[in-house]
């Protein structure tokens, strides 16, 4: 397992890591979307669990313009836009985001680590994930950023290391590929987080790539003592 305190900068995706969320985002898609075709939101919810980190934008673009006309001939004649979906969905989030369990041992590792900064690096979006992380009172743990869509995973993290607020060597914790691919593109190591994903071929795809997973965050706890 990796050495937690040789590191200078920890990032963290938030659904799936930091929050058991990712089963709760599903459930605000399937009830702001209900007026549509249930088959469409079924392939919607598919895509995203082999794709969580994908924000919203994204998806909710991709469901009007290229998924749900394969299931409703009259689907542009609907009064939905994409901002109406995207307020509703947020605040749909919002409502559960604030109900949903915190990974444990998240103060201990925070105190192990006093020294690293501490990032969140997600697709979910970045004024959202800061007022939850405020009402949840985990807003000061990250201390390098709270940082979230409409930009993605991949241009928030190399930004934020071209302005040497990431710093090497770095290790993201997160719980998708999408997640492991914005890692890798910076060149920082990664380790999946298994417990609370959605993907469902993760298992595969950490021995095919040989990436280091863990159950949860607690895992990292107990090799950092």
């Amino acid at each position: 397992m990796h050495n937690i305190k040789k590191y200078k900068s920890l990032i963290f995706d938030c659904d799936g890591v930091i929050l058991n969320s990712n089963k709760l985002k599903i459930e605000a898609f399937r009830k702001v979307l209900h007026k549509f075709n249930p088959l469409a939101v079924e392939e919607l919810i598919n895509y995203l669990k082999n794709n969580f980190g994908t924000s919203r934008y994204v998806l909710i673009d991709m469901f009007l313009k290229n998924i749900i006309s394969k299931y409703e001939k009259n689907h542009l004649k609907q009064d939905e836009n994409i901002k109406k979906l995207i307020q509703n969905y947020s605040n749909e989030c919002k409502k559960l985001l604030f109900k949903s369990e915190v990974a444990k041992d998240l103060k201990e590792l925070r105190e192990v680590t006093s020294n690293i900064p501490w990032f969140i690096v997600s697709g979910g979006d970045q004024e959202e994930l800061r007022e939850v992380f405020k009402y949840k009172k985990l807003y000061n743990y990250f201390n390098g950023g709270i940082y979230g869509s409409p930009k993605k995973k991949i241009d928030i993290i190399k930004y934020h290391i071209q302005k040497g607020i990431i710093k090497h060597p770095a290790l993201m914790i997160g719980d998708s590929q999408l997640d492991h691919l914005a890692a890798k593109h910076n060149q920082i190591d990664f380790i999946f987080a298994s417990e609370w994903s959605c993907f469902r071929d993760y298992a595969s795809y950490c021995k095919e790539n040989s990436i280091k997973r863990i159950n949860s965050i607690s895992e990292i706890l107990n090799t950092s003592n």
